[in-house]
């Protein structure tokens, strides 16, 4: 018979284990946890932890432990259980009572038993051909359903072979065991249906993530899978941070929960595209809108075109009255000749409109030439200059499609996330998205946007978040406006970043020693943007 001292310091483990249960976040290791403290707690040598599936039709296996035989399973061991379902009804529906656990499930009611091979209710002949095989010898048995909030089984705790703590002899589950398997199964049990409730909380919420990118995807065929990249290069960085212990980066670390966050703050990082444009974030030439306008620009060449063919013919026409064949060529000449310097200037305008390349300034007054000494009729038979303002603006864009205030609209887009991101009730774990999310645009030397924070002003997920966000745009190959770039290529560009103040250096000699860059790569790049890097040169 237990003493009261054993009763009260076993009581005091059973609250320390129920205060531990309360805090772990993974469902393996909880179940685990608790098969452990049930063994722990009735000093068991064996034990098993059933659930209850989806059906409730059988008992799945989760973990299975005998200490005497070194035997684990499931779980954390790495080993998976291959065992059958045991299933809690026959083909007939009718209740299966020959085994133990099944009945604890069935009849919501705990089953002690001191022998099993005396033991007439129960079958126990596969207890029996285990103990054939190993030498192992089954006595003991204490089966204890797991109830949830509603009082529905959701599991069972089958415990084996109870021993006298000194003399480790073999013997029954005493009444305190079971009270206390009981209460320890009952604290299981929210346990487990806590952190079920948590993930399908989060399931939930990571679908309300998905739905806001799948929105932008449908919005940008082009930009959709930077929602899904960003995510995955942010946690391939912050995992080799994690792991790095040397360096001005030692000391950074992240648990579970660490991880989720910024798992969070990533898929939600572009969020506030959902108020951008398409037309803009979709702006594969400098005149597209809803439409590429340089459609309308041949037109008007082709109205030039026309206008001097007519031109030379009339003036051709006056010409035969004084049958003037010289004259009559000369003109023909002087419209091939005109036409010839439209369509050079049309065939410019086409290979400029692709934004491609930056513009030096001879090209960039070209187009204005263009725009202003050509002037065309238009549908009303009013003269017009033969490009618009807006037209010349965009046309006169340097470097890429966008103009300065479509620049500022992309831009805008995260203001719009951070907004959003902080009308949230984020709870404690996940209070740090908003910053995380809210600063890949940023800059170390504080030239950055929206907020102009420098580099000792952000956190290192931010900062880490800020070099995903760069080097998938980089090497993306679903741009409208340009093509993946080649590893050393976007490699280079990040270098000069990193010297420029524009990336985290610390971080980017992480990315590329710790070859965080050729994982990403091998994972999402095409083959031929593959090529070599040269650590060494950048180091």
């Amino acid at each position: 018979m237990d003493s009261i001292e054993d009763l009260l310091r076993r009581l005091e483990q059973l609250n320390s284990i129920g205060t531990a249960l309360s805090k772990e976040r993974d469902i393996t290791r909880l179940l685990e946890n608790i098969l452990v403290a049930a063994k722990t707690i009735t000093n068991a040598d064996g034990g098993t932890l059933y659930r209850v599936t989806e059906d409730r039709q059988a008992l799945r296996f989760e973990i299975l432990k005998t200490d005497s035989l070194k035997i684990a399973m499931g779980g954390t061991s790495g080993k998976p259980i291959d065992f059958p379902n045991l299933p809690l009804y026959d083909g007939e529906g009718r209740p299966n009572d020959s085994l133990v656990a099944a009945y604890a499930t069935i009849h919501n009611e705990t089953v002690n038993i001191s022998d099993a091979y005396t033991e007439p209710n129960f079958d126990f002949s596969g207890t029996r051909r285990f103990d054939e095989r190993t030498g192992y010898r089954s006595q003991s048995f204490l089966a204890v359903p797991m109830k949830d909030h509603e009082g529905d089984v959701i599991g069972v705790l089958q415990l084996i072979n109870a021993k006298r703590k000194h003399s480790g002899e073999v013997v029954s589950f005493s009444t305190a065991d079971q009270s206390l398997a009981e209460s320890l199964a009952s604290q299981a049990a929210i346990a487990i249906t806590n952190r079920n409730l948590m993930s399908q909380l989060e399931a939930l919420f990571e679908s309300f993530i998905n739905l806001i990118n799948l929105a932008i995807d449908e919005k940008s065929h082009y930009t959709g899978g930077h929602c899904q990249r960003v995510p995955a290069l942010t946690m391939m960085l912050a995992e080799a941070v994690n792991s790095h212990r040397e360096g001005p980066l030692a000391a950074f670390s992240m648990d579970d929960r660490d991880r989720y966050e910024l798992k969070i703050a990533g898929l939600l990082h572009d969020c506030g595209k959902v108020t951008t444009p398409v037309h803009v974030v979709d702006k594969a030439t400098k005149l597209q809108t809803l439409f590429d306008r340089i459609d309308l620009v041949d037109t008007r060449f082709e109205v030039l075109k026309r206008d001097q063919e007519i031109a030379a013919l009339r003036a051709q026409l006056e010409l035969r009255q004084q049958t003037d064949a010289a004259g009559e060529a000369q003109l023909w000449t002087q419209c091939r000749d005109n036409i010839t310097v439209l369509e050079a200037d049309r065939a410019f305008l086409r290979v400029v409109n692709l934004g491609a390349e930056s513009m030096k300034d001879g090209d960039l007054q070209r187009v204005r030439d263009i725009g202003q000494k050509n002037t065309w009729r238009d549908v009303n038979g009013l003269e017009a200059e033969m490009l618009t303002p807006d037209e010349i603006e965009n046309l006169t864009i340097r470097g890429g499609t966008l103009t300065v205030g479509e620049r500022n609209t992309i831009n805008h887009h995260i203001v719009a996330t951070i907004k959003m991101l902080e009308q949230l009730p984020w709870p404690k774990h996940l209070k740090n998205v908003p910053e995380y999310a809210g600063g890949h645009h940023e800059r170390m030397d504080g030239k950055g946007y929206p907020k102009g924070l420098t580099r000792d002003q952000m956190s290192v997920q931010a900062r880490i978040m800020g070099i995903a966000d760069i080097f998938e745009a980089l090497t993306a190959k679903d741009r409208p406006y340009k093509q993946g770039m080649k590893l050393s290529q976007a490699m280079g560009i990040m270098h000069k970043f990193k010297l420029g103040g524009h990336i985290d250096p610390d971080l980017f000699d992480i990315f590329l020693n710790e070859g965080v860059y050729l994982r990403y790569a091998q994972q999402f790049l095409d083959p031929w943007q593959i090529d070599a890097v040269d650590v060494h040169a950048w180091a």
